[in-house]
């Protein structure tokens, strides 16, 4: 058999083992798919170091680069052992008996998938075993002939199981969902953002991000689909009167609109991890009332629908957190948590701002650890004071005559002043955008008439409670970075 043929047959057997696997999932559930269930266990076992490498050099874009680096590795594998199997088809046996069982393995990992998932990968284990040696076996007998049918054979119903396994897994109608919905207002409307909140013209974010340009992070692969018909919270643990509450018994209370500055733990200094909504929805405060909490509680542990949880401080949640169901005036986008989410001022993401909840449990700190706690992270993380450079760019040419603008938070406390000082110089204070809440960031704006010549210009906030932000340059982990953003420039 030839090199480039016996490479074929591997990748070809493998390809087939992946695309059956797809399929099935798709009718046990999309998360059990060998593929997309191996992705999810290599995130859940990515050390902190490397996730936050993934985050700050690819962004959004993390989780494609995982799964290309996946799919070639794959390929590789499978290529390797097409080679190794020219003379006998054992050694290419035993890789794709191997790579099943990782799957199995995976899958069974996964805190989202059912019983019923392990019929995925069992499934491709059993389709990669026989195209591998069908593929072989003609390979073997007709050198000549060049298998072509064969192969177009195998491409083709691989190709027709992933796609048809890609449709049937998303086949959960949710934008006919979201829009049957429609506008959801409050009763209680966030107050009007005054003009002068942000300094936009001059190179500062909206003062309100889009739901289009709001920063996400999550570690889901593929984004939970739940009709809002069909989505349910359970609330329970310490409390008396444990519920479930369904997504038309949360729109018939009393919503209330809140203008909320969320902010990633992942965001280095000057990183772009935070952005403004205006969310609806009813606080957890309420709900939790009802349920009546137990004393001696201390955490509510939350659940979403992929399997990730956090832990928030209850008192924290009780005066600040809500249980979100709109953003900006609409329903959550699919992305953004849709039907509901959690939203808790003044907290980093990975403790409070879970999506896609489905779960809140009311327990202690002693018995719950959220997702990131066991990988390095802080248990409770309240967000740091902090402030960023928007404008001028880094290394940008400028006129003498410049504004530098930019952006900072330090939410629930509120940003009291922002000051900038050029080349090393005296600190300067800036002008600061109205105050909307002490829950949501401040952007600020200063000019300068500088000479011409190169210049580094350094910003620091300070917060209501007369703290100012650490100069000291920390990474993300364990709890958030801090350190002075500066950039520099050219003035011509």
């Amino acid at each position: 058999m030839k090199p480039v043929t016996a490479a074929l047959v591997g990748v070809l057997a493998v390809a087939a083992a992946l695309a059956a696997g797809h399929l099935v999932g798709a009718v046990v559930g999309l998360s059990a798919s060998p593929f997309l269930a191996v992705g999810n266990t290599a995130i859940d076992l990515t050390p902190s170091w490397l996730k936050d490498f993934a985050v700050t050099t690819f962004g959004t874009y993390d989780k494609v680069v995982l799964l290309t680096g996946m799919a070639v590795v794959i390929i590789a594998a499978a290529a390797a052992a097409g080679l190794a199997s020219r003379r006998t088809p054992t050694p290419g046996t035993i890789v794709a008996i191997a790579l099943g069982l990782l799957g199995v393995a995976a899958v069974l990992a996964r805190p989202d998938v059912g019983q019923l998932g392990v019929l995925a990968p069992v499934t491709s284990v059993f389709v990669g075993v026989w195209a591998f040696r069908w593929l072989h076996r003609k390979a073997t007998e007709e050198p000549e002939a060049g298998n072509r049918r064969e192969f177009l054979a195998i491409a083709g119903a691989a190709a027709v199981a992933g796609a048809a396994g890609h449709l049937f897994g998303n086949r959960v109608d949710v934008q006919s969902s979201r829009e049957a919905i429609g506008e959801i207002k409050a009763k209680t409307p966030a107050k009007p953002i005054p003009v002068n909140a942000d300094f936009a013209k001059d190179g500062s974010p909206t003062f309100i991000t889009s739901n289009r340009d709001f920063y996400r992070i999550d570690t889901a692969l593929t984004v939970p689909r739940i009709r809002a018909e069909e989505w349910s919270l359970r609330v329970h643990g310490m409390v008396d009167n444990p519920f479930v509450l369904r997504f038309d018994d949360i729109r018939k209370r009393d919503l209330v609109e809140e203008t909320v500055t969320l902010t990633c733990v992942s965001n280095e200094v000057g990183g772009p991890y935070i952005s403004t909504a205006n969310f609806i929805g009813v606080p957890i405060r309420d709900v939790l009332t009802e349920a009546r909490v137990k004393a001696g509680a201390d955490q509510l542990f939350s659940t979403s629908q992929d399997g990730f949880t956090a832990g928030s401080p209850l008192d924290y949640v009780l005066e600040r957190g809500m249980i979100a169901i709109g953003m900006n005036g609409e329903a959550l986008p699919q992305e953004h948590g849709f039907p509901a989410r959690l939203v808790v001022p003044g907290l980093y993401g990975y403790v409070s701002a879970t999506k896609w909840v489905t779960d809140l449990n009311v327990t202690t700190f002693a018995k719950e650890q959220g997702y990131w706690i066991p990988r390095g992270w802080a248990a409770k993380a309240p967000i740091k004071t902090m402030s960023r450079i928007d404008r001028p760019r880094g290394l940008a040419r400028t006129p003498s005559k410049t504004v530098v603008a930019g952006t900072a938070w330090a939410q629930p406390k509120g940003v009291a002043k922002v000051e900038i000082r050029v080349d090393g110089g005296p600190w300067q204070e800036t002008e600061l955008g109205a105050d909307v809440s002490d829950s949501t960031w401040r952007m600020w704006r200063k000019e300068l008439d500088l000479p011409k010549g190169s210049h580094t210009v350094e910003c620091r906030a300070t917060d209501k409670s007369g703290f100012t932000q650490d100069q000291a340059r920390v990474a993300p982990v364990p709890d958030g970075a801090t350190g002075w953003h500066s950039i520099s420039f050219t003035v011509e």
